[in-house]
């Protein structure tokens, strides 16, 4: 991550404030564009869905686009400009408002209305690393695939009680449950994974090695950190780790956690790091 220039108090700004967090924290939207209009000169935008956000980022001209939003709304910028093929040139800025605000929060970002406000105002750019897929995908942060479930848990029967203080009863009931099966429900649990993971072309793990969870995170130097925790049998199994700019994972159809969106089932996807691909403004060092 690389910081560069600062960004003058005469830029404009394209405010745009997500519905959901108008919906969930109107009073810290309004701090936040008091803060702003009384630094530059802005435009607010109220989009009332997906589509009219999408719309008012495409005809921002030279405006400077300031998200106000949560996680999903940054997530949401930066795909929408990715596909575009605009994120390069472009630099983003967020002022977190909602629920869940850790992804903002692990970019630097300040996660208070007024802080994250005034490092719109007078901050600086961050250059991040990016992890793309081969669907045009991308990840800000963490990519994590989960346990399977596992459709062969087993079964769970369901007893038929007793007819208390009823002798009769209990004889038909007696009779019925070696005549017919008892009722079984399934209970769908976790189960391990069987994947292939591998790291600029070479394996970490294959299919004959079941594993518990799959991890990628943001590394240094335009690599990612992968991690995969084995399957443990006795005594705890120790993670496999490597570093790399390419990540292909494949096998049985699995889904998988891309900061804080799901998404699949797939049989192969790959990530690929782009260094330095967007910017995002986060407060000047002191």
């Amino acid at each position: 991550m690389t910081e560069v220039a600062t960004f003058a108090m005469s830029d404009q700004l394209l405010v745009v404030i997500d519905p959901v967090a108008r919906r969930a924290d109107g009073e810290s939207v309004r701090i936040a564009k008091d803060v702003l209009s009384a630094g530059a000169a802005t435009k607010v935008c109220l989009p009332d869905g997906p589509d009219e956000f999408a719309r008012a980022l495409a005809r921002r001209g030279s405006r400077r686009p300031v998200v106000v939003g949560d996680d999903r709304a940054l997530m949401r910028a930066v795909s929408l400009l990715h596909r575009q093929r605009e994120l390069a040139e472009c630099v983003l800025s967020v002022v977190p408002v909602g629920g869940a605000l850790s992804l903002a929060g692990s970019l630097g970002v300040p996660t208070g209305a007024v802080a994250a406000a005034r490092a719109v105002l007078d901050g600086v750019e961050r250059r991040l690393d990016l992890l793309v897929d081969d669907s045009d995908g991308v990840v800000l942060g963490a990519l994590r695939i989960p346990p399977l479930r596992d459709p062969a848990a087993p079964a769970v029967a369901t007893a038929v009680a007793p007819g208390a203080g009823r002798p009769w009863l209990r004889t038909c009931q007696s009779l019925v449950r070696t005549l017919v099966p008892a009722r079984v429900t399934s209970s769908a649990v976790p189960g391990p994974s069987r994947l292939r993971v591998e790291v600029d072309g070479a394996t970490l793990v294959d299919l004959d090695q079941p594993v518990e969870g799959v991890s990628v995170m943001p590394g240094t130097a335009g690599v990612a950190e992968v991690e995969v925790r084995p399957v443990s049998v006795g005594a705890e199994a120790s993670p496999l780790r490597a570093v790399g700019r390419t990540v292909t994972v494949s096998g049985a159809h699995f889904r998988y956690r891309a900061d804080a969106a799901v998404s699949g089932p797939v049989r192969t996807r790959t990530w690929t790091v782009r260094e330095g691909a967007w910017g995002l403004t986060v407060p000047a060092s002191p």
